[in-house]
């Protein structure tokens, strides 16, 4: 099936950048259309009253009504948005759109007010999901594939990307994921896990750096990278953190509408990659600069997507002139890929005769000179990671964004203790969880608490008090092997 809106009419004077994005945009449109359209049409076949030419209409205007939503994120309306919008659904609705221009649509508040379409499931969205669960077929997920490729072309409309816009793209992910979870419509292909894909583990910088004669690895063996879907569903499936995933994906779209701008001959607002991630140790930031670092590999930001972990022992040396060195040899093994230096903070401390500033000074001259070959993550707690931002001026213009790792409550604490748990085919009764939760609850959240790495203490110390307790049996059951009892909990909870 063909559709009008592939191509995109006169755009006047308008340079070749902006017909690149008006005709990526009508591409995008167009194959929603073309490939949701007969999964409508295909329900309505079994209905006699309702005509083919009827639906296809019907799956025109939602398509409409998404990118208006899209456009109407920010408020602001541009030329650029317009005349897409113009160009691309001239040809192929019954309205007056097609003869319009930016001026006039705007005078008549056309696109004011339809940012709210994101907030919930369109009725033909619903359709498909009932029609989904009903007959085992995956129309909701084509839907969702293709209208956030529409999103992200909305986005690219504009050499500045706002987060009102990102933020209106997310929303739109989220309420159709909602939808298809509550609906429990399968990823097609099951699990969604690629064939011989796996995550790329981090590596230590010793590690990384370890390349014949001193040369930087080539990480040859990573795996293939994995859909960006995929990358979500894993960081969607991490306990608790909403605000930084939230943060992360925000980031992974505003990369990716960059790309298609680029694709596109369009320029590029200036903006700096690197990050800083502050918060207590065991929250996650690791986990999550791992993930981070197969998104960026994913949208082609980093060509090898590999993760190098260090800190200030890896960067500092005691003796004049080999700071520079190490922090050399450690950024070229994380080339390609991401670099994390934990307690980032601690380069800024010492006297005069310290070298930690000798380590900054060279990271921020890497960093400057190799600013589209890496990606750096600069982690530790808050206020010392404010005084290390303070301790150098190059710093700030070059980590502009920090993402926060709030401490786990105690119910995801709980909710991390399960999961470890039925990894390891524990089964804590539901007394058990009451007293791990009550131990969570005494624990002081202060500087340096210990988060996942508390539930993970506490349950390395469960089953050894559930082993001292189990080796006294005889013959003991599967069920008595499994079960972690509110004794064995509170066993453990005085041995942490």
């Amino acid at each position: 099936m063909s559709h009008p809106a592939a191509s995109t009419g006169s755009v006047g004077s308008r340079g070749q950048g902006e017909r690149d994005v008006s005709e990526a945009f009508a591409g995008a449109v167009a194959r929603f259309l073309d490939d949701v359209t007969p999964h409508v049409e295909a329900l309505g076949a079994g209905v006699a009253a309702i005509r083919a030419d009827r639906l296809a209409g019907d799956v025109a205007l939602d398509v409409f009504d998404l990118a208006c939503a899209l456009v109407d994120a920010d408020g602001l309306h541009t030329d650029n948005e317009l005349l897409a919008l113009i160009a691309t659904f001239g040809p192929i609705l019954e309205t007056q759109i097609g003869r319009a221009d930016p001026a006039e649509l705007r005078r008549a508040g056309f696109i004011t007010g339809r940012r709210r379409w994101v907030e919930q499931p369109s009725v033909l969205f619903d359709l498909l999901l009932k029609g989904d669960r009903r007959n085992g077929t995956t129309a909701a997920w084509t839907y969702y594939e293709r209208a956030m490729a529409i999103a992200h072309e909305v986005a690219a409309t504009d050499a500045h990307v706002g987060r009102l816009e990102l933020q209106s793209l997310e929303q739109l992910r989220a309420t159709l994921l909602r939808a298809i979870a509550a609906h429990a419509i399968p990823r097609p292909g099951g699990t969604g896990t690629n064939a011989g894909s796996a995550p790329v583990p981090a590596t230590s910088a010793s590690a990384a750096a370890s390349g014949a004669d001193g040369a930087p690895p080539t990480h040859a063996a990573l795996p293939p990278p994995r859909p960006i879907e995929e990358l979500y569903a894993e960081l969607d499936e991490l306990i608790g953190l909403d605000l930084v995933k939230q943060e992360v994906k925000l980031v992974a779209d505003l990369l990716a509408v960059q790309r298609l701008r680029r694709e596109r001959g369009m320029p590029v607002a200036a903006g700096s990659r690197h990050l800083i991630f502050t918060g207590n140790p065991g929250t996650g930031k690791t986990t999550v600069a791992r993930l981070l670092a197969e998104i960026y590999r994913t949208l082609g930001v980093v060509a090898q997507g590999h993760l190098v972990e260090t800190d200030r022992s890896g960067l500092v040396a005691g003796y004049v002139g080999q700071t520079a060195t190490k922090v050399r040899e450690v950024f070229a093994s994380a080339l390609g890929g991401v670099l994390l230096i934990d307690e980032a903070y601690a380069l800024a401390r010492g006297g005069e005769r310290d070298f930690g500033a000798e380590a900054v000074d060279t990271l921020v001259k890497l960093v400057e000179d190799h600013r589209d070959e890496i990606v750096v993550i600069l982690a530790g707690y808050p206020v010392e990671m404010a005084a290390l931002v303070e301790s150098n001026p190059g710093i700030e213009s070059r980590f502009p964004r920090t993402i926060h790792f709030p401490d786990y409550t105690d119910d995801e604490l709980l909710a991390i203790f399960v999961l470890i748990s039925e990894k390891g085919h524990y089964a804590p009764t539901d007394d058990a969880l009451r007293a791990a939760k009550a131990r969570f609850a005494t624990e002081p959240r202060g500087r340096g608490f210990g988060n996942g790495r508390l539930a993970r203490n506490l349950f390395e110390a469960t089953i050894a008090a559930h082993a001292s307790r189990i080796v006294g049996l005889t013959d003991p059951t599967d069920e008595q092997l499994c079960s972690l009892t509110d004794d064995d909990v509170a066993s453990a909870a005085t041995r942490i």
